[in-house]
């Protein structure tokens, strides 16, 4: 059988994504918040899952997705709910498993989709579009060539891992993988795992990088480049767009690092570490977290200093003193 490769052009484009990507990753690993900090982390892996399965057109929003990754009572569609307990499982598993693996692929799908889904943890055996209402836009290979199809991708991203750059080849296999669509369901949540989990044997801070925020934001562009390439027999284009959202991942993480480090007050500094990101706090529960006693203390040391720096927001910012005030890390 004659070795498959994938059909693709390395352009300037990728190139000039390439270099800035790897410039910004430079700066970034000259911060440790990532490491530090438990909840920017965490904050981030959350970032990542309710994005994927919001994809999907799971209902469920990010806080109530905080709530379900946090062991909360969610009221919700079970499915959802249980899509995301999944999502969040196969996230923390990232570092722990070899993404050269096709049997590894395959134990992910079956952690993705507990419960969700009939045929989990194995290739599909029938036949799958890809529907915009009630129009078939994209038939995927017929199931009995999904075997093959998979491992003959999985064969050339271990010869090429080491000739190609990460970048190119974890984009290159998210392409192939949404074009062979070898599962039943959720093979968008297991392409972008896979990308990132492809992206971490480059370098590790890919996997505090929700870059599955960026494609959500630009959800129809997405589909948009799949459908381009579908249609144009190579993947070129859905490179370009996905090294673009990545480089544009990158520019907000450098916006959430460097304000993490920068010269700020120790005090705005106290104030920010016990804040998790989008969650509301009063007035009263940040003075407990920061153990103060004195309100005035706690206004003009720790509040009005991160204010005026846009790094927090109140919920109500037209009535400053409204007695249902609250504060937001952005």
């Amino acid at each position: 059988m004659e070795r498959y490769v994938p059909p693709f052009t390395v352009t300037i484009q990728m190139m000039k994504l390439v270099a800035e990507i790897a410039e910004k990753i430079g700066k970034i690993s000259n911060y440790r918040s990532f490491e530090t900090k438990p909840h920017l982390r965490k904050n981030n892996r959350i970032r990542s899952v309710w994005s994927s399965v919001a994809i999907e057109a799971n209902s469920l929003s990010l806080d109530e997705v905080r709530s379900v990754i946090n062991g909360k009572t969610v009221i919700g569609p079970e499915k959802d709910i249980q899509e995301v307990k999944n999502a969040y499982r196969a996230y923390e598993l990232l570092g722990s498993f070899d993404p050269f693996s096709l049997e590894e692929l395959k134990r992910l799908h079956g952690i993705m989709t507990y419960l969700t889904v009939q045929q989990s943890g194995v290739f599909r055996n029938h036949g799958e579009g890809v529907f915009r209402g009630n129009k078939c836009i994209f038939m995927a290979p017929p199931p009995e060539l999904v075997p093959d199809h998979m491992q003959s991708l999985f064969d050339w991203m271990n010869e090429a891992k080491d000739v190609l750059h990460p970048l190119v080849l974890s984009t290159v296999f998210h392409y192939e993988f949404v074009f062979i669509h070898p599962f039943e369901d959720g093979n968008g949540r297991m392409a972008r795992l896979w990308q990132t989990a492809l992206l971490m044997q480059w370098n590790p801070i890919f996997q505090y990088l929700p870059i599955e925020n960026r494609i959500h934001e630009y959800q129809q562009e997405y589909y948009d480049a799949i459908a381009s390439c579908h249609s144009s027999g190579n993947s070129n284009v859905f490179i370009e767009f996905m090294l673009d959202k990545i480089n544009l991942t990158l520019d907000w993480a450098l916006e959430q690092v460097s304000g993490e480090d920068a010269y700020l007050p120790e005090t705005v500094k106290r104030l920010l570490d016990v804040m998790e990101y989008d969650v509301p706090y009063t007035g009263a529960q940040l003075m407990q977290k920061l153990q103060l006693k004195s309100r005035e203390n706690f206004r003009k040391l720790y509040l009005l200093p991160a204010l005026e720096r846009s790094l927090i927001t109140m919920s109500v910012p037209d009535k400053p003193t409204s007695r249902n005030q609250s504060y937001i890390r952005k």
